[in-house]
């Protein structure tokens, strides 16, 4: 019996949703294992998200699938390149291409193994023990080299990486952009570490009870839009989001009782990342129209929150006297002095807590040693060396141990090679997406000074979060903004900002 492309498009859906499901499935028990799952339950947590991870994967690379995508595409249904049946055949065509490469054993091998490994990681972090996490770390680098291999690539295996997170981007790409950035960039850490002036840190590095913390984040989170009805916060050794279904979205941070940055712009960032997915379409989850972009466009909404409106006066205008309310600490100091002791521009070892104009500096500097890495310049029993070497060239400081170093993130235990270029790719996406947002909306910011972020919400919402995969991130970059992506939204605003701060 012949299938109609509408059937066949029915029934594609219908699997996809199946395979969504089981993908939410082993997020629940990636959540659990990084929150309140029992050190003792690694080994057989590994086998739980190997066994899901290897059904997920036979189940999208059936026979099946390629079928009714080959129905779908010869019809009339998709002739609308932006419609809701393009789109999804699209971008569940690209999802198909790339799982029917790799063998089921490789799958389900990198789902235990990684698995492991970040159990393994977060002892080693504590230790500061290199040499416990090298023996899974090589693991993990090997089972990614097979990926590559298995995916192709047409100049270096870190491309076909790279494209699993920033989708049709390449090395080259981004060194392209990444270097313009940097030409602009050292020179102003340059002239502000020449200034002379400097903040009163002792503002933010003083006594800020976890619980208090936990009262004043949830009450910020929630100001700028962050759903709790729909949503969790909860404590990780390294903070994450993760969507676990419709109305579940779930967001992590941790909390350092004498300082009061690392939770508070933390839970701003992963708010961010959980608006973005609440934002999502829900009448379209289970299909591509429900998902992200790309970890760049993701983490432009993170860092739009947690930068271009947390860490700016508009925002403390209306946040700072009930900062003064929670936090004893700060009922004598200054809104000027608070201020300038939050965007405090100074080189510092670790890149979650790094300030807005060296953030970027710890994104090129992990770009460059995995790209070394995978084009087998440098070994993984050399990170450690390798990592302190280029630290102290692009920061002047060597790290004092490997939990400061090279062990800080969690992203290798996880197997993410590839991931950290979307950290800086999504500042520049926020800094021009901010600027248009103000633009179409001239008294954004005086709204924020009164409590009411719903505009820049919406914003987003109507060109970002309801798109879900419609666009590609470099047409939606463009068709929200009017511009292909760019270093200079960003750099306008950084050399504003911090020339005002630093008099430079």
């Amino acid at each position: 019996m012949t299938v109609t492309p509408e059937k066949a498009y029915e029934e594609l859906i219908e699997k996809y949703r199946e395979i969504t499901i089981l993908g939410t499935c082993n997020a629940l028990l990636g959540w659990d294992e990084r929150t309140y799952m029992p050190k003792a339950g690694t080994e057989g947590r590994s086998k739980q998200v190997a066994l899901l991870s290897g059904i997920a994967h036979e189940k999208f690379t059936s026979p099946r699938i390629g079928e009714l995508l080959s129905i779908i595409e010869g019809s009339s249904l998709i002739a609308d390149s932006i419609s809701d049946e393009a789109v999804n055949a699209r971008e569940i065509r690209r999802n198909y291409d790339k799982a029917v490469k790799l063998p089921k054993d490789l799958v389900e091998e990198l789902a235990r193994v990684t698995s492991l490994a970040q159990s393994v990681w977060t002892e080693a972090r504590e230790k500061s023990d290199f040499s416990l996490f090298l023996p899974k770390l090589k693991e993990v680098i090997d089972l990614k080299f097979r990926q590559a291999e298995a995916y192709g690539y047409q100049k270096e295996p870190y491309d076909a990486l790279i494209d699993d997170y920033e989708p049709n981007t390449t090395s080259d790409d981004i060194s392209e952009v990444f270097g313009k950035l940097r030409n602009e960039l050292v020179p102003l850490v340059k002239a502000i570490g020449e200034s002379g002036k400097r903040p009163d840190t002792s503002i933010v590095e003083n006594d800020f009870p976890v619980d208090l913390q936990q009262k004043f984040g949830a009450e910020v989170s929630t100001a700028i839009g962050f759903d709790y009805e729909g949503g969790r916060l909860d404590v990780s050794t390294h903070p994450f989001t993760t969507t676990i279904g419709p109305g579940d979205v779930r967001i992590t941070t941790r909390y350092n009782p004498k300082h009061l940055n690392q939770a508070l712009f933390g839970t701003l960032h992963e708010a961010g990342h959980g608006m973005y997915e609440q934002g999502m379409p829900q009448e379209h989850f289970g299909t591509p129209l429900a998902e992200y972009v790309s970890l760049g466009i993701h983490e432009s909404q993170s860092r739009m929150w947690e930068n271009s409106v947390g860490r700016n006066l508009p925002f403390w205008n209306y946040f700072y006297p009930k900062a003064q309310e929670i936090f004893p600490s700060l009922k004598n100091a200054k809104l000027d002095d608070f201020f300038f002791a939050i965007n405090k521009v100074e080189p510092s070892l670790i890149r979650v807590e790094a300030d807005e104009v060296t953030y970027n500096l710890h994104i090129l500097l992990r770009f460059e040693i995995e790209r070394d890495l995978f084009a087998g310049k440098i070994k993984a029993e050399d990170l450690p060396a390798v990592w302190n070497e280029k630290f102290k060239d692009y920061f002047g400081i060597v790290p004092p141990n490997d939990t400061q170093g090279c062990m800080q993130d969690i992203h290798w235990s996880s197997g993410y090679f590839g991931y950290f270029a979307t950290y800086a790719l999504g500042n520049l996406y926020a800094s021009q997406f901010f600027a248009k947002a103000k633009e179409d909306i001239p008294d954004l910011e005086d709204r924020f000074a009164s409590g009411d972020f719903s505009g820049l919400k919406d914003w987003l919402h109507k060109n970002i979060h309801s798109q879900g995969k419609r666009y590609r991130a470099g047409d939606l970059v463009e068709k929200v903004t009017g511009k292909p992506l760019s270093h200079e939204a960003m750099m306008t605003y950084l050399k504003s900002k911090f020339s005002t701060l630093y008099g430079i």
